[in-house]
């Protein structure tokens, strides 16, 4: 799959509160059917890694967080997640849909700037929409160039914190889908401040609402939503 034909989606779900009153047996059961339908892939050419919220997030207990070759296959398999087990209890209360491609900024891509689904995944996923300013199109690229060097500069001094970065343009609400992955939200919170007061920051029309995953076995997850 190239970088080229790639979109990603961040997914957050939030649970009827009327499913935690079910018995345990059916919740039991909508958890298997569940669990089996994420074991499928949802989708023949999708790829779906699942993230727990629970408590951490308004209106959101479960992030998805995909990656297919067309917007089409994203739709297959958020389908298939709303329409079993839990699926009929879920409601979607964000999704922010983005295409990958090679970035006008950086010539060769480092570990840091991952492809959305490579290598191991850490402890966390933090996932939120991004908007410039009309301002900052208008700059000349060299001007746009030099302000992006030093937000890159910044963000290599923390090497163990990945990001990924996918366009929206024509495809959703914002220009941007940002996606860090770490193990130390200490270590991310020093990142973020640090780069809040690089020249970048001007630009910065919206970067909210910030979602917060953390990577469990879907198991786990299913216990901690009462399912196990």
């Amino acid at each position: 799959m190239s970088d080229e034909q790639t979109y990603v989606q961040a997914l957050a779900l939030g649970i009827d509160p009327v499913w935690r009153r079910r018995t345990a047996a059916e919740r039991h059961d909508d958890g298997c059917e569940f669990r089996e339908a994420l074991a499928g892939n949802l989708a023949a050419d999708a790829q779906t890694i699942a993230y727990s919220s629970i408590g951490l997030e308004r209106e959101v207990d479960l992030l998805l967080w995909q990656m297919a070759p067309s917007p089409d296959a994203l739709e297959v398999a958020a389908a298939a997640v709303l329409r079993t087990g839990i699926g009929p209890w879920l409601r979607v209360t964000h999704s922010l849909l983005g295409r990958i491609g090679p970035s006008q900024y950086v010539r060769r891509p480092t570990e840091q700037e991952q492809s959305p689904f490579a290598g191991e995944r850490s402890r966390y996923l933090v996932v939120y929409p991004f908007t410039k300013s009309t301002e900052w199109y208008l700059l000349s690229k060299e001007a746009r160039q030099g302000v992006m060097n030093e937000h890159m500069r910044v963000g290599h001094g923390y090497p163990t914190v990945r990001q990924a970065l996918a366009y929206s343009f024509g495809l959703d609400g914002q220009d941007f889908v940002v996606a860090y992955e770490t193990d130390d939200l200490v270590v991310f919170g020093d990142l973020v401040r640090e780069l809040r007061g690089t020249e970048s920051r001007r630009s910065t029309v919206n970067d909210q609402p910030i979602l917060l995953g953390i990577h469990r076995p879907v198991d786990e997850i299913l216990g901690l939503l009462g399912a196990g």
